[in-house]
């Protein structure tokens, strides 16, 4: 029989019982609680839910940062024969919260202090949900609302009666049985709630540990919310399967607090593995760059040369070291002794690798993280796969891939009409396995949509190569489409343009068969402001002389790509942005424009901008126009 979490769950307690579990930061040091102890936990937490009544496939949303007991909530919800509807600490809109929440039919929420706020702003709009369990004692306590401390003392109470009260009600929850409803971060008008099983979540742990062992003595930091499909999976239940440990970071007053304890928490907890998205790959390196610099020049000129040799000796990963490159291994192994083993100790001097998820990680990223000793290995995934497809790791990888499949599971590349492609062509990614969704919470429509015939189609555009590695390269629905009906993805020209220019901060690109490509450009203002500042002093940012300055230096950027440009060949100049609409305001969570995973909504910065794309192809293609100007207000 397919196990269930819980059978996975008691497996590992049953095997691993006095290893650490969960690691997590009092004032002072990160404490451990054991698999016996959290199981102990689940179970008095668990009984109190059903004391509260809580019947078998009610739904149970889940809002709080990363902690024990998000992790405890969420077995002892599964356990009680619930489900749990994990909710982004990021939603701040009091419409997306109520939507999700009226959506999946919740009858109670799990809260924590920090997120109380929330909920408490639209309790009025949600007459369903009977009881909101908060995870932080209150001053002051609202209607239907309840400690956790008092819903453990439930529990103490009815196991004390009822000694085997969990386990029976355990043993009746079966592998289809419903585990989340996780929702999709709202790239349409309305958010997906993807329907998760027991099974989905215990195959998909099967198939990830089909690439990489994690040992007993393995710890990591969930850096990711744990709301995250990724973190889920990668982090905690593939942790959970293994034995090993889960620490979580410590939560500040405010949210950027929260940020500033991740590097703090890593030096402290000293993980073995990190799971990352490429927003925070960025600022990692960004940090380390810094600290480089703020050692003085020598150490700069020392560093960026380690680079160069540790890039020319590891090319792509797997063929490090290769032929005449084995002469440069005393060079590289000098510059690991005196620079880079220096900087992974701020990592806690333990972390052999990441695995990246979420958004496609930039080559050059991947090769400096290699080059400094702790490899960022790109991985593949979406929720509609719970979600790990692919990845690298350290038994086998190619830098610039998205890894090998996990086992079992089938995957195969397919045109526009459905035909299977051969190898190195590009298609839309399918995929079929015990991994795949049970569908879309009352939305058959968009369940037949995207699950046919049994496979996945993942809207993903990629190809595979002949060793069986996997290359995303965008995403097959977001294709542009030239005005002679030609075909390209956008994402490897955005992602290339933000990434190699300091001025460039986010790039869309447009082109829905009209004469030309155009881009909306949000440009690095600050960085702007200094270039001007270095070629003209005497000029004041505020007048028309120095806003063109500014925007033909972006132009020349731009044509960086172009027939003598430093990126010449890259792309086909065609697939090049002709016209550029500059942009005042970033793309954001904020205003709409950004989904949780940091990912772009194309189609809502087109809908914004619809007015400004129309002008670029009406008014001509010159930069240089009164509206730029005043983008850089």
């Amino acid at each position: 029989m397919k196990p269930t979490i819980i059978d996975l769950f008691n497996e590992s307690v049953k095997k691993y019982a006095d290893n650490p579990f969960l690691w997590e930061k009092n004032e002072k040091e990160f404490v451990p609680t054991t698999y016996k102890e959290t199981k102990q936990q689940v179970h008095v937490l668990a009984a109190g839910l059903l004391k509260l009544e809580v019947e078998t496939g009610d739904k149970i949303a889940l809002l709080s940062e990363g902690r024990n007991a998000w992790i405890i909530g969420e077995l002892a919800i599964l356990h009680a024969g619930a489900v749990n509807v994990p909710l982004s600490i990021k939603l701040e809109e009091s419409n997306d919260l109520i939507f999700r929440l009226m959506h999946s039919e919740a009858k109670y929420i799990m809260v924590s202090g920090g997120q109380l706020k929330k909920i408490r702003m639209i309790a009025n709009e949600l007459p369903e949900i009977k009881n909101v369990i908060i995870f932080d004692d209150q001053v002051d306590y609202e209607s239907k609302e309840i400690t956790l401390t008092q819903l453990m003392n439930w529990g103490t109470d009815a196991l004390s009666k009822s000694q085997h009260l969990i386990t029976d009600c355990a043993s009746n929850i079966k592998p289809d049985d419903l585990a989340n409803i996780s929702y999709t971060s709202g790239t349409t008008a309305d958010p997906k709630g993807i329907m998760l099983t027991h099974r989905n979540y215990t195959a998909n742990v099967e198939q990830a540990l089909t690439l990489m062992t994690i040992p007993t003595t393995y710890r990591t930091l969930i850096i990711l919310p744990l709301d995250h499909c990724f973190a889920h999976v990668a982090g905690f239940y593939s942790f959970m399967a293994s034995g090993a440990s889960v620490g979580t970071v410590q939560t500040g007053k405010t949210g950027m607090e929260t940020l500033k304890n991740i590097p703090l928490n890593i030096k402290e907890l000293k993980p073995n593995l990190l799971l990352s998205v490429p927003a925070l790959a960025k600022s990692f390196r960004k940090n380390i760059e810094t600290g480089i610099r703020a050692k003085g020049r020598i150490v700069e000129m020392l560093f960026k040369h380690g680079l160069k040799v540790a890039y020319i000796y590891n090319v792509d990963g797997w063929n490090r070291g290769k032929g005449w490159r084995k002469f440069l291994k005393p060079e590289y192994a000098f510059f690991d002794k005196i620079l880079f083993s220096k900087i992974r100790e701020n990592f806690g001097g333990q972390l052999d690798f990441f695995i990246g998820g979420g958004a496609l990680l930039d080559i050059d990223l991947q090769r400096f993280f290699y080059a400094i000793g702790i490899p960022m290995f790109q991985g593949y995934g979406l929720s509609e796969a719970t979600p790990i497809i692919s990845s690298n790791s350290m038994k086998k990888h190619k830098l610039g891939s998205s890894g090998y499949l996990v086992k079992p599971l089938e995957l195969k590349i397919c045109d526009m009409d459905g035909n299977e492609l051969p190898n190195f062509e590009k298609g839309e990614i399918l995929v079929k396995g015990e991994n795949v969704m049970a569908g879309y919470f009352k939305n058959e429509k968009a369940t037949a949509e995207t699950i046919r015939n049994g496979w996945l189609h993942t809207g993903d555009m990629g190809y595979v190569d002949n060793d069986g590695f996997l290359y995303v390269v965008g995403r097959f629905k977001s294709l542009l489409i030239s005005s002679d009906g030609e075909k390209y993805s956008p994402e490897g020209i955005e992602e290339s343009l933000s990434d190699n220019s300091y001025f460039i901060e986010q790039v869309v690109l447009h082109n829905n068969q009209d004469p030309f490509t155009t881009a909306l450009i949000v440009p690095n203002k600050e960085a702007l402001k200094r270039y001007v500042h270095r070629k003209r002093p005497e000029l004041n940012w505020d007048s028309p002389e120095a806003k063109k300055l500014a925007l033909n230096k972006l132009q020349r950027e731009i044509n960086e790509y172009r027939k003598g440009g430093k990126y010449e060949g890259m792309f086909p100049e065609r697939w090049l942005p002709t016209a550029v609409a500059v942009i005042g305001e970033p793309f954001t969570e904020q205003n709409g424009l950004v989904n949780s995973s940091m990912k772009i909504v194309r189609g809502k910065v087109e809908e914004r901008y619809a007015g400004r794309i129309a002008g670029l192809y009406a008014n001509g293609k010159e930069i240089i126009n009164q509206e730029n100007i005043d983008a850089l207000a």
